[in-house]
């Protein structure tokens, strides 16, 4: 393994290509990551049609670079201005945006900027030190557990990303299910709910479905808006690079918390669903209750901004592990990534722990480069790059639009996905207005099909008998309880009253 671990490292250092396309996604996702309205998912679909015809590493390193550092720059907007990139900014918010009003925006940036590479980078650490420990347990699985394992991944996504309104994200996450069954039936080879459409014996385009579901909503939603972006007034604020520096220092005098917060946000990152938000909040809330000082924040702790920001990118370490061992998306932009795997022929699973390792220590290493370059380019430019957060959505709205049409056409080289796209895009931009979730969908999608293929050769090893099975009982009580908790929590009066408001 040792072997493998520097043999990643050194080819990906030694490549002049792979070096390039990780330079070009920190770059981009920066861009993205500084720009309130557009998330990360969104950076993603749109980078899966550029993608085929790469090399499997090549272009799962730069998808993951692209992915893993938009939270490193989402904090600048909610420092800047108090409008979080995302919800995982949401925290970083609280203490960071006050500070900036004392005039202190300089020091909460270095120190955030800073905060988020070494999470990054110690969330990765302990992806490295966990894989010995689940390489027996995930070679242990057979495919009634995978199967068992992807209608959990279903129903525990679902319940978090809809809340305590269970039933929309069981329906959504269905429904993806459902569509992932459109095509080519693996065991007999004949079409199923496909006809006489030929594009469609190959199943729904992932990259349509995802483009339709995400970036196309995200688009018409800002476009219909007709402001700038940040909805706050430009101001001339006084940027000092020696308080930066002050900043930037603030991480290794406050060494304990950033551990702690960095493994706390590996460790939630590792269950499916909870994602950077919940890292985010739940690290801002540890940050509280162990400061001798708990009154200071909100009113502009630096603790508060190092805190969430340290969780939040740790968790990509976190949730890579259950995306790559179990093909379960430990968070809705895992989602969207685990489909681009897919598109480059990586197989999650437990062949990764054994015929793709060599994939896995190099994703493994791309986060600890890209969160160096990523620290390094920001702490340079991010006094500039607060200009994104100025830019008028009309303006971006058409050129995006062209960019996902073409890169919907491309993909596969079928006009009728051109169609499909029209019509996801009504559905997906219905569900973003009804406030209905879209990532269990995506999820369900991609799942179907390992989940099909599971439960045939379950079936044909054990039968029925498979749902006996020691780990399979354990598994099936875990759905059933996490769906008997959501229900009761939609049956509660108090549930009720704030589902009715």
């Amino acid at each position: 393994m040792i072997d493998t671990m520097f043999g990643a490292l050194f080819g990906l250092l030694s490549s002049p290509y792979i070096m390039g396309l990780m330079l070009l996604a920190v770059v981009l996702g920066l861009l993205v990551g500084v720009t309130p309205g557009i998330g990360g998912k969104l950076s993603i679909a749109m980078a899966i049609p550029f993608i085929y015809g790469m090399d499997m590493i090549a272009g799962a390193v730069f998808l993951l670079t692209l992915h893993a550092v938009n939270g490193t720059s989402g904090q600048i907007s909610s420092i800047m201005f108090g409008i979080p990139g995302d919800g995982d900014d949401a925290a970083t918010t609280l203490d960071g945006y006050p500070l900036a009003k004392q005039g202190q925006a300089a020091r909460a940036l270095g120190a955030s900027i800073t905060a988020s590479g070494v999470g990054g980078i110690l969330g990765a650490i302990v992806f490295a030190l966990l894989i010995p420990v689940l390489r027996p347990l995930v070679l242990s699985f057979s495919p009634s557990e995978f199967f068992l394992i992807a209608l959990l991944g279903i129903s525990f996504i679902a319940f978090l990303a809809s809340g305590p309104k269970i039933i929309k994200g069981l329906i959504v996450g269905f429904w993806g299910l459902m569509l992932s069954m459109v095509g080519m039936d693996p065991q007999t080879g004949t079409a199923r709910f496909a006809g006489d459409m030929l594009f469609l014996w190959d199943g729904v385009s992932l990259v349509t479905a995802v483009l339709a579901m995400f970036a196309v909503p995200e688009m018409l939603s800002l476009g219909t808006k007709g402001t700038a972006i940040s909805q706050v007034e430009r101001a001339d604020d006084t940027f000092s690079y020696r308080q930066l520096v002050s900043g930037v220092l603030e991480v290794p005098r406050h060494w304990a918390l950033v551990i702690r917060t960095s493994v706390i946000g590996a460790i939630i990152g590792i269950i499916p669903g909870l994602g950077g938000s919940a890292a985010a909040w739940i690290c801002y809330g540890h940050a509280v209750q162990s400061s001798k000082t708990p009154e200071r924040f909100g009113k502009g702790a630096i603790e508060g901004v190092i805190a969430p920001e340290t969780a939040s990118n740790a968790k990509e370490g976190g949730s890579l592990l259950p995306t790559l061992f179990f093909g379960i998306p430990g968070s809705s932009g895992m989602a969207i990534l685990l489909g681009a795997f897919i598109v480059l022929g990586i197989q999650p699973g437990p062949m990764m722990m054994t015929e793709h390792l060599d994939v896995v220590w190099s994703l493994i290493w791309a986060l600890v480069v890209g969160n160096l370059m990523a620290v390094a380019i920001l702490l340079v430019i991010c006094r500039w790059i607060t200009v994104l957060t100025f830019v008028n959505g009309r303006i971006l709205v058409p050129f995006i639009l062209v960019f996902i049409t073409l890169g919907c056409f491309l993909s596969d080289f079928q006009w009728q996905n051109l169609v499909v796209l029209v019509l996801f895009s009504m559905i997906g931009y219905a569900f973003l207005r009804a406030g209905w979730p879209r990532s269990p969908f995506v999820i369900g999608l991609i799942l179907g099909g390992s989940a099909e293929s599971a439960l045939n050769q379950a079936l044909q090893i054990w039968g029925m008998w498979f749902f006996l099975r020691p780990l399979s009982l354990v598994l099936i009580a875990m759905i059933l309880g996490l769906l008997g908790y959501a229900i009761w929590r939609n049956l509660r009066p108090g549930a009720r009253s704030s589902m009715e408001q």
